[in-house]
């Protein structure tokens, strides 16, 4: 198992972007079977699985550390400067046994600690150093509140020279930029590694629902509409299964989760399902329509009632709303769209456009389903706020991040 060191001054659970950001890659890195440990001042790990080794000296904080730092601002390389590299150094060489790679966050490029900074370039010119990648936020050189702390020569001058061999790392095309000026170096030699957002932990999702999620790639979906009704005739289903059949014929790779079974009141509704099963079939919608009763089930295949913590989940989840009902008293999905934000794309009937008003686009229910499958990607594609969102949930999700870009940095690529 390939060991994966994290180093920074303190470790997660500080609030803080960097913080946050080791806590994720962490994470990733032991769902992905590899050894995480991280290295810092202070701290705690961040999930089961997770090597923590901490060192005060390491932190940006403590009297002899801020001792050593005002001595380091006022020009003076002390004697507590030297014994703490000293020690800093062999501390770390048995820290750092046994990692295949490291990633250091901000002590390549800040001046939090030089005497950490200063460590780790005696490790490095020594060859103790496995694949480095320097994951740089910030930079005291090119920071006016900084620069009057930084003077000329060893140590300040290792934040503002490339270190041989080293992997560069950003979180964006603008640090690049800067990056790049500072060290003299092609942009194209620094890596852009964005951060990313733990889209379970933000939405608060059931672990039942990060599950279904998963397992059905519905964050692929392009895009994710949702239909909250029982499998009965007057939802008319069919309508939207035929329309999510016709998007993927336009070329989106639409998903339609209908969240109820069939309803239990009517014998005729097990007739009505198996239309619907045939129409999957022959719409084109194929696995763009899921029916929850049959994947979300218990060991024995029976239908799960799905909760209403998955349901609001579901809604925070979906693009939209797609609610073809021939018949409503009232419509409550509409408010619960309303309530998530979603676009809604419902029937034109009394009681939805009652509620909605001229927040719901409509459509006839004589309609073609493929010019309301029309209507329904031009008002997708003219909203920035979906191409936004679906941007994110495939693009800049901690998983999606980790597999992209920081796994192939870890293999060297």
């Amino acid at each position: 198992m390939d060991t994966v060191a994290i180093l920074h001054y303190a470790g997660p659970p500080y609030v803080g972007g960097v913080e946050l950001t080791m806590a994720a890659h962490a994470r990733a890195l032991a769902a992905d079977g590899r050894a995480a440990r991280i290295i810092a001042g202070n701290g705690g790990a961040p999930g089961p699985g997770i090597d923590l080794r901490t060192l005060p000296e390491l932190s940006s904080r403590g009297e002899l550390v801020e001792r050593v730092a005002r001595d380091l601002a006022a020009g003076e390389v002390s004697a507590d400067f030297h014994a703490m590299v000293d020690r800093l150094t062999a501390w770390l060489d048995d820290a750092l046994a046994g990692a295949a790679a490291v990633m250091v966050h901000n002590v390549l490029s800040l001046h939090k600690n030089l005497a950490f900074t200063a460590a780790l370039r005696r490790l490095h010119e020594a060859g103790r150093l496995p694949r480095t990648l320097a994951w740089c936020h910030d930079f005291a050189w090119l920071d006016p509140l900084y620069t009057p702390e930084l003077h000329a020569g060893y140590p300040w001058d290792l934040l503002r020279e490339p270190w041989p061999g080293i992997c560069y790392v950003v979180v964006s095309e603008d640090r690049r930029a800067m990056l790049a000026g500072l060290l003299d170096l092609d942009p194209g030699q620094i890596v852009v590694v964005t951060p990313g957002v733990d889209l379970a932990g933000f939405l608060k999702l059931e672990p039942a629902t990060a599950d279904l999620v998963l397992r059905l790639g519905l964050l692929e979906a392009e895009p994710l509409l949702l239909l909250p009704a029982r499998i009965t005739r007057r939802k008319n289903i069919e309508l939207a299964v035929a329309i999510t059949g016709a998007l993927r014929t336009l070329g989106h790779s639409a998903r339609l989760v209908v969240t109820g079974p069939p309803g239990p009141h009517n014998p005729a509704n097990t007739a009505y399902l198996a239309e619907l099963l045939a129409l999957r079939r022959e719409s084109g919608a194929g696995d763009g329509v899921v029916f929850l009763y049959e994947t979300f089930a218990d060991a024995e295949g029976r239908p799960r009632p799905v909760s209403d913590a998955m349901l609001a989940d579901l809604f925070h989840l979906a693009d939209g709303l797609l609610f073809p009902s021939r018949y409503e008293g009232f419509g409550i999905p509409v408010l619960e769209a309303g309530l998530s934000g979603i676009r809604i794309f419902c029937s034109d009937i009394p009681p939805l456009r009652a509620t909605a008003g001229a927040a719901a686009q409509y459509f006839g229910l004589d309609e073609p389903p493929d010019a309301i499958a029309r209507q329904i990607a031009a008002a997708l594609t003219a909203d920035p706020g979906y191409a936004l969102r679906r941007r994110v949930r495939t693009a800049y999700t901690w998983e999606a991040i980790y597999r992209r870009d920081i796994v192939p940095l870890l293999m060297g690529a």
